[in-house]
Order: structure tokens, then sequence, then C-alpha cells
């Protein structure tokens, strides 16, 4: 079927593909046997080939053509390199089951035969086991009419640092695709493979980032008095900012403030006019937010004064907090729950101070996000470590839990 246009209005896809079967002749072992093979080819072909964000050209067009193969509608173009393909069964609810497909700029330190090919680039998120789990839920419930309704399956790129989210929705992915729940999961490195963990609320932080520009004078390092040192208020500055989680919020409020880059100076022997400090904020509630940018902007302004130098700050919010709606969570953990049993699944789990642009999503639809355990017989690397590999034994929970969910949410009325 040939994609339509990014630009052409969306329409209801009619059921295409092989006929399907009742939802009681696919069993998990048939995911098993059919299907588990196919993901993990899938898997390793992404993690052999990864993509940066919005360069996901040649992942899209896997996307793209094993949907096509399944029968679906594919529309691309959303968020630049984004995929949605859409599955009906009838009239009923409409929901988003949401995938990342970019890679990260890590080199790859793993020598197994699927390691990465394009020297720098790396699947050291795992989101080469999201699109592959993905994909083999779609092949599955394109057979399966154990459900009435619509599901639009959502391939996002650029979730690492650009926003690939906010893009696709902000070219309109639920006024093309209406829904009433979207739904993103993850593997999580920590969580024993097999099990699932959720909030009802927040999973993950806002992700915030700042520039402080510090201008002194440039002088002979033998002669300070003769310039103005910026590296004097850059030295208190970066002590100082430790004070906002620890005094100027409540102990109540959880929030992180940390500095990873400090710039300026080119010779040993030189005082440098002007040095940057750059680094991220975490927290999980925007008037947090709000606290943590008035004293950071404060602080920066009396480091300056003190020491008498100019100073320009620049706070960015990039990403949202990553908060689920409750009634979403439930279904969620009813999903899990069946997929996996009842003590698998993990409710009131420390939310991440890591940072998630599905917050994008869930900010213009409710929705929920779900931890999918990674730990095997040994623990799993982490999460943006060059030794990390997504672990293969668990594509089969994952595929089977956005199963469970869509026939939940879609379930045919009457029984």
């Amino acid at each position: 079927m040939i994609p339509m246009s990014p630009t052409a209005p969306a329409s209801a896809p009619q059921p295409a593909g092989p006929v399907p079967k009742p939802a009681e002749a696919v069993s998990m072992q048939t995911l098993d046997l059919d299907i588990s093979r196919d993901m993990v080819r899938w898997r390793h072909d992404l993690h052999a080939h990864p993509e940066l964000a919005f360069c996901e050209h040649r992942t899209s067009d896997l996307v793209a053509r094993e949907l096509q193969a399944m029968g679906l509608p594919v529309h691309r173009g959303l968020g630049r390199t984004g995929v949605v393909g859409t599955l009906v069964r009838g009239v009923g609810p409409a929901i988003a089951l949401r995938a990342d497909m970019d890679a990260l700029p890590v080199h790859e330190a793993n020598t197994f035969g699927h390691a990465s090919c394009n020297p720098g680039t790396m699947h050291a998120c795992g989101h080469d086991g999201h699109t592959a789990m993905l994909l083999g839920a779609a092949k599955l419930l394109a057979r399966d009419d154990g459900f009435r309704g619509t599901v639009h399956f959502v391939f996002q790129p650029a979730e690492e640092n650009e926003g690939g989210g906010r893009a696709m929705v902000e070219d309109g992915l639920f006024e093309r695709f209406p829904v009433s729940a979207v739904y993103g999961m993850h593997n999580w490195p920590g969580l024993p493979a097999g099990r699932f963990a959720i909030n009802h609320g927040p999973m993950m932080a806002a992700l915030d980032t700042f520039e402080i520009r510090v201008g002194g004078k440039g002088s002979h390092a033998a002669m300070p008095e003769r310039g103005i040192d910026p590296f004097m208020a850059v030295a208190q500055l970066v002590m100082a900012l430790q004070t906002i989680p620890s005094r100027v919020l409540s102990p109540m409020d959880a929030a992180v403030v940390s500095v990873t880059q400090i710039h300026g100076g080119d010779a040993w022997n030189v005082i440098p006019d002007s040095v940057s400090v750059r680094g991220t904020v975490r927290c999980f509630d925007p008037a947090v937010q709000d606290r943590v940018e008035a004293a950071l902007r404060q602080i920066a302004e009396g480091c300056a004064v003190t020491h008498r130098a100019a100073i320009a700050v620049e706070y960015v919010r990039r990403y949202p907090p990553t908060v689920n709606t409750g009634r979403e969570a439930d279904q969620a953990v009813a999903a899990a729950r069946r997929v996996a049993g009842h003590d698998a699944v993990q409710l009131g789990c420390t939310p991440s101070m890591a940072s998630e642009d599905f917050a994008f999503m869930l900010s213009a639809c409710p929705g929920a996000y779900i931890w999918l355990g990674a730990d095997g017989a040994s623990p799993s690397a982490p999460l943006h470590n060059p030794h990390y590999d997504f672990n293969d034994d668990t594509l089969t929970a994952g595929a089977a839990f956005w199963v469970e969910l869509v026939r939940q949410e879609l379930a045919k009325q009457g029984g």
C-alpha cells in the first residue's frame, strides 16, 4: 500500500490484511512461536543500524514496510521521520501505542554479531527493542478479531534530547488520529525481566537546561589584580547552586540541580574574559520548576555582583514531567497483571529523575507510561552505557502487554 502524504487529511482506514482469527485462537504460545523470531530479527537489524534523532530514515522505512506487509494503512512524515500505522476493527474507541526509534551518539563497546555498524552511534537505550515489540504486537493484532475499535501504532523519532514527541504532537498527531488514550513503555534495567512497574502520577522528571555565561576581564595569570577573574564567580556559583534543592526548596520537593560542563580559557597563563557553566535541572512539579529557575537566576546574579563579573543566564524548559493519568494507569496495571501475574506488577515505584519526551503526548492526551523489567540472570548494563544491549528475552512480555491492553481497552461490547 502506498503511504499517505504527510499533508493528506487522516481518514478512517478500513480493515485490511489477513483474515482475522478470533481472540481465543491467538495465544501467547502462538506469539512465542510465530512472532518472537520476527521481533528478534527486527531488533538485531535495528541495533546494527542505529540512527540519531530525526535521521531515522532506514528505521522508518523498515517500520513502514513491515506495517504495510501486515495490511495496515501507513502515514509518514509526522515529526519529520515518524510513522503511524492504523488498525481498525469496526466501530469503537481509539487508542494509541507509542514506541521510540532513535539511537544515541555513543560508541558501542559490544562485539556481538549485531553490534552497531555506525561508529559513534548506538542503541544504548533500547529503542530498538521498543520498536520491535510494538511491531510484534501489531502483527498479532492485525489477525486478531478479539476487539472492536481502532489502534494507532505510533513510532516516534528523536526521543533523546530533541523532542520528537513534541514534534509529532505539533504536527497534529492527535488531530489526525484522535484517541481517548495514549500509552508508552520503556525497558528498565534494575527491574527483573518479566516484571512491570508503574505509578499513578509522576514516572519521569521534567528536563530543564541552563547556561550561565560569566564575563570578566582577561589578564595575565601572574597579574590577576589587573583583570576580573570569571573563575572566582564560577567556583562560588557551582557550590551555591547546590543550595537550591537543600535550602531553597522544601525537603518534600524532589529536585536535582547538576552542573555538567564548564568551558573557558585556552592557556596556562591567561585568565580568560569569560567562562560558561552548563547543566540540567530535574523535578516533577511545575511550581518547583518556577522556584528553581528563580533561585538559579538570583544566585547567578549574586555571584556576579560579589566578584564584579557580568552575567547572562539562559534557562530552557525542554521536556515536561511524564505524569500518568489515573484511569489509564489502572488500565495498564490490569493488562500487565494478566501478562505477568498480580505479584509481578509493582505499583508505587520510585519515579526516575531521568526524562522522557512521551511527556508531550501525555500533556496532550490522557495516558500512561510503564516500565518493563530488563534484568536477566545477571543485571543489565545501565541505559546510555556503551555495553548496554536490549534483553531479547523481554520482547514477548512487551508485545503481550500491548496485545492485552488493546483487547482490554477495546473489548467487544456484550462479551
